[in-house]
Order: C-alpha cells, then structure tokens, then sequence
C-alpha cells in the first residue's frame, strides 16, 4: 500500500503522526501543573479540604499524562537519527544543545519532583509539599522554553553561520535561543496550554454537576476553569493576532496560505470558508468579507496583502492543509471565548453552577484545546514547507537515506503500539475520572501539627454528610 510513496512522505507522515500524538500531552500537562499549584495553595491558604481532594484527583491524571508525555517524547528524538538523519548532522550543533538544556534544566526537575508530589504526602510538610508542586509547574514552562526556542529558529533562523564542510555553526546563541519568532510563539503556546487544561476541567466539572456528583469539588472545577476562560481566552486572540503579525513578516506565504490569497492585492478581503485549488491557483465557492484581510494584517483595510503568486510553485506550502487547519484553530478559539462570555453571565445571574445546557455544551468543547494545539501545529509546520529550517534547508534534503520500505514496517509498528499502549492509557484516567475525587481527613504528628490528608474512600452519599 505504501508502493507509491517516497521515503521523504513517508518519514513526513511519520513524524507527524508522532509529533501530534506527542503534543497533546505537554499541551496538557503545561496548564494542570500549574493549576495543582493553585489548587494547593487555595487548600493551605483557606483550610478547605475540598481543594487537597480535587488535587489528589488531578494529580493522578498529571502523571500518567506525564509519563505518556515522556515516552512519546523520546520517540522524536530516535526519529533524528533514523529518518533525519541528515538534518541532525547539519543542524545539530544548535538543536542538540537547545534539546539537552531541555533535558538538564527542565525533564530532571520535573522528574525528582513529581516523586514528592505523588508520594510525599504524609512524608513532607505541607509547605515542601506545595514547593514541590511549584518547582514541577515551572519545570514544565522551562521545558516549553526550550523545546519552543528550537523549533522557533527553525522557523526564523538566525545567529549562524554555514561551514565550509555543510554543517551550520552557533555565532550568537542568545539570537539563536531568543529568534524572532520566539516570543510570540511561547506565550501563543503557554496560553493554549492553560485553556486547553481549562477546557477539559472544565468538561469534567460540568459532567460531575449534570449527573450531581461530587457537587462540590465539581464547583470547585467548573469555576477556576471558567475564570480562565473568562480572562485567558480574549488574551489568546490578542496574543494570536502579534504571533500573526511576527509571522506576516518573516514568512508571508504561510500568511498567504492561511488566508488563501493567491493575488497580491489591496483591499484583500477575508475569505471565511472555501475551497484552494493549489493545482489551478484559485480558491472556489469562497465566502468573503471585504477588506477584513488587509484590515487585519496590516491595520490598514487599504493595506497591500501578498499573494502565494509571488513564489515559485515549488517555494509553497500545501495550501488547503493549512487554510483547513487555521480555519479550525480560529473556530474553536471564538468558542471559547465565547463560552467565557456566557460563564460570565450565568455568574452574574447566580446561575452558572445550575444551567444544564451549558454544562452539555462545556462537556461537548471538553476536547477543544486539544483539536485547536493539533490544528494550530499544522499551520506552523505544514506552512514551514517546503523547507525544515526556513529558507536555508529544504525538507527533502534534510533526510535519512534509507528506502520507503523500513519506513513504511515502522509507521505501521507506531500506529499499532500508539493505539495499545496510549490507549491503555487513556482508558485509566477515564477511569480515574468516573472514580471522582475522593475525601481526605486530616493526619496529626506526635505534637499536634497538622500534616497532609490521606484519602478514604467515600460514597457519595456519605461525602454530602462529612
């Protein structure tokens, strides 16, 4: 079946089956770090237990969705020296050290640390109990430092130099770590990462409340996740439309990609939904509104907009993978806001812990974030294309000679194990999540000092009681 494919296809599809299988897991577990820290730190601050048995539940979920994270990570890195061989060669002296500082600054903290999280209660104090939490959170902003600085410069490269023997060289690493794209990039992620926590609490919270079980841990969640959606999900429009802007002017033909212009034109309208038809340069049955394209990238609604027929046919990237995916990201992303503004409402009317419809409809986005990460990476990396590192290293020169053969053996041996061992996976933190919370009580120390509960197991029933 794999016959009429090259090995170059085969090791793109390759890599970003893995890749989107991967992201999923830091794209979660950026925001719930940081949401246990709260979540802890409410629970010291105000004595409630109902938050120290909400963390002892997520906390759970954080680390399974860790170590999924891990392994599917070191994946990635086997794929350099098996299909990528070449670019790892050329590039790795700024990659590998990028991808090592991950390692040292970033994976050992979040390692060591996580141990206390899972297992220090009863054995820390409360406070090096939430120290440990914190350090975990920032561990895991650390690791997205790194990992978005690197790919960051292969989107704008810069503070480098080509040797004579092939291989690029560092001359300024911090114009290397700190590239043009980078800012935008890391907050537009961080930011995504926080809502798509937001989100899937939210969907769990929303689910506890519609069946009326664990009501009270099910406020605690629905709450503190539509506070987020509520400030967070109008940032990200701000912050999209900066990363947009960055993106306009160091790599206009995926700007062009994403809006589906073919023609450079003032007065660009804003194409909503079509068709592009890369192979007659046209984009079909399209629904336009005028001038909102210029308007929006260049503040200008008489502003000049590039179109992909400024390049070479060969120079741009698949076109309606990367319109389709924008399209996708920006829909899902008006939804939350959206949902914000109703949680908003529901609040200010006393009925936000109460309407039905609006906890099937959190349940219904619970998977939002998720969808938006995945389609927000194809627009970054199919819109890279055709080059692996922007302008200076075409794709198809950057990888391994080997034959579409062993490629194809070990696309097909990922997809079986993917689907075994993260489906395994997620079917315990479903089962983990249909459990629910459980109820703490408090343990004292031999002078009276309270110290972190431990968890019994509680009905429901009994727990309304307690």
């Amino acid at each position: 079946m794999f016959e009429d494919l090259n090995a170059v296809t085969l090791a793109r599809i390759q890599f970003a089956f893995t890749v989107s299988f991967h992201i999923l897991f830091p794209a979660f577990t950026i925001g719930l770090a940081s949401w246990l820290a709260v979540l802890e730190w409410r629970w010291l601050s105000t004595g409630k237990t109902v938050y120290a048995e909400v963390y002892r539940m997520w906390v759970k979920i954080f680390a399974v969705t860790f170590g999924m994270g891990v392994v599917s990570g070191v994946v990635l890195s086997f794929q350099f020296g098996t299909n990528w061989s070449v670019f790892a060669d050329k590039g790795g002296n700024i990659l590998g050290p990028l991808l090592g500082y991950e390692v040292l600054t970033a994976f050992f903290l979040e390692a060591s640390f996580l141990g206390v999280m899972l297992f220090g209660w009863n054995r820390v104090s409360p406070r090096m109990h939430f120290a440990s939490t914190v350090i975990v959170a920032v561990g895991t902003l650390i690791s997205a430092f790194w990992i978005l600085s690197a790919n960051s410069w292969m989107q704008t490269p810069q503070g480098f130099t080509l040797g004579e023997d092939g291989l690029l060289y560092p001359t300024n690493w911090l114009e290397i770590i700190f590239n043009p794209s980078f800012p935008y990039r890391f907050f537009h992620m961080v930011t995504a990462a926080y809502l798509t926590t937001a989100f899937t609490v939210a969907g769990i919270g929303a689910f506890y409340l519609w069946r009326e079980r664990h009501v009270s841990h099910a406020r605690v969640m629905f709450g503190m996740a539509m506070i987020m959606a509520i400030l967070v999900a109008p940032m990200q429009l701000v912050l999209g439309d900066l990363h947009g802007l960055n993106t306009l002017e160091h790599q206009p033909a995926k700007v062009s990609a994403m809006e589906g212009l073919w023609d450079t034109q003032r007065e660009a309208p804003l194409v909503l939904f079509g068709w592009p038809d890369q192979d007659a340069e046209t984009t079909r049955y399209k629904l336009e509104i005028p001038q909102l394209s210029s308007l929006i990238l260049t503040h200008d609604p008489q502003g000049e907009v590039k179109g992909l027929k400024e390049w070479p046919p060969d120079e741009r990237p698949p076109v309606a993978w990367v319109f389709w995916s924008f399209r996708i990201m920006v829909g899902v992303g008006i939804m939350m806001i959206a949902t914000g503004v109703i949680g908003l409402v529901l609040y200010l009317r006393k009925r936000l812990f109460d309407t039905k419809w609006f906890q099937v409809w959190c349940m219904a986005l619970t998977p939002g974030g998720f969808i938006a990460v995945l389609a927000g990476w194809f627009v970054t990396e199919i819109g890279r294309q055709p080059y692996i590192v922007y302008g200076f290293m075409k794709t198809a020169e950057a990888t391994s000679p080997v034959s579409a053969g062993p490629i194809a053996i070990s696309l097909l041996a990922f997809v079986v194990v993917y689907v075994f061992v993260f489906g395994a996976g997620s079917y315990y933190i479903l089962k983990l999540i249909a459990k629910g919370p459980g109820i703490l009580e408090p343990v004292y120390g031999d002078h009276g000092v309270a110290r972190p509960p431990i968890v019994t197991e509680i009905g429901d029933r009994e727990a309304q009681h307690v």
